[in-house]
């Protein structure tokens, strides 16, 4: 059941902030793990059984569509399951918070504030291989590859794209679908990262899950690169128009339909150019850059980058608070 908007709203709200405030506390889960471990165990099982090398391509692309429907139908038909027992049950303060919960362990503002600031601290403390551990685990290039530019320019790429991939989109979906349309595409996104890839092994069986997943993330994209923008312009340090103008430049241009949105403001935001050439797998890969200032970014950067993503997530939790009490003002 789809709840009611204002419902909806409220919950996405609650869930921003204590995602914000509190994170994931490992003790929180317990003997079950996250959620998203659930949802990785799942992928990975039908992975197993239905990804055949034996078989041929376009079999193969068949059942990565079929394993596909599974991986968002399940959890999103749990979520569905769930939203409907707790708001049947609960009275509505208490279902609000108790829907929040789940909401909030599928979006990632904390961890991913936590995981680029673990960059900043080791390049801070001139740890090279400690800053190379730290980038490599959100970012898939080869981390023996990058200097300290280009681990702080890696980190700031990966915080913007996360932005979107892991706060915007989230927060997007569970506006628009509640708690199925959340677990729904963290499912889409959690199979992307894990099978959508151009390797030989996925790039059949994984096809479906990385088309889905540039789909499921336009709308998110934009609306990351609006938000950056926006808190550019309430951001000490920071230049609004000079992201808006880099958008318009440069979004289009990087190979991912969406990860150029995000990415280019945030270089425009800040005077950096980001993306560019780099190496995945030994291999370099030619992107074009995002930005037209410096490319020698340092750990001062991150730092820099992460005020300008704490606004643009304050900018989100405002309209969503918006939102909410327009649809509980038409309600009344």
């Amino acid at each position: 059941m789809l709840l009611p908007v204002a419902a909806t709203c409220f919950i996405l709200l609650i869930a921003l902030v204590l995602d914000a405030l509190v994170g994931d506390p490992p003790w929180a889960y317990g003997r079950l793990g996250h959620p998203v471990r659930w949802l990785g165990a799942l992928i990975a099982g039908l992975e197993r059984r239905l990804n055949d090398p034996a078989r041929d391509f376009v079999t193969r692309r068949r059942r990565g569509v079929a394993a596909l429907v599974a991986i968002a139908a399940v959890p999103a038909a749990a979520a569905a399951l769930l939203q409907g027992l707790v708001w049947a049950a609960a009275p509505p303060l208490a279902a609000l918070l108790l829907l929040a919960l789940p909401a909030a362990t599928l979006i990632a503002q904390r961890s991913l504030w936590d995981h680029v600031a673990a960059v900043a601290a080791a390049l801070e403390r001139r740890d090279l291989v400690a800053a190379r551990g730290a980038v490599s685990l959100i970012v898939g290039r080869d981390p023996e590859s990058l200097d300290d530019a280009g681990i702080a320019r890696a980190a700031i790429e990966s915080l913007a794209e996360n932005f979107s991939d892991g706060v915007v989109a989230p927060a997007f979906w569970m506006a628009a679908l509640g708690l199925p349309g959340l677990a729904a595409y963290k499912a889409i996104n959690t199979a992307d990262s894990m099978i959508g890839h151009r390797s030989p092994r996925y790039a059949a069986f994984g096809w479906a899950a990385a088309r889905l997943d540039d789909g499921v993330n336009l709308p998110a994209a934009r609306l990351a690169a609006l938000w950056l923008v926006l808190a550019a312009l309430a951001t000490a340090g920071a230049d609004g128009r000079a992201a808006l103008a880099t958008v318009r430049r440069d979004a289009g241009r990087h190979r991912s339909p969406n990860a150029g949105w995000p990415e280019a403001a945030m270089a425009g935001a800040l005077g950096l150019r980001l993306a560019g050439p780099r190496v995945y797998g030994g291999q370099p890969v030619e992107d074009q850059w995002m930005g037209a200032g410096r490319a020698r970014a340092e750990a001062g950067d991150i730092r820099r980058a992460l005020q300008l993503y704490r606004r643009a997530c304050a900018v989100q939790v405002l309209v969503v608070a918006l939102a909410a009490a327009l649809a509980w003002a038409l309600l009344a």
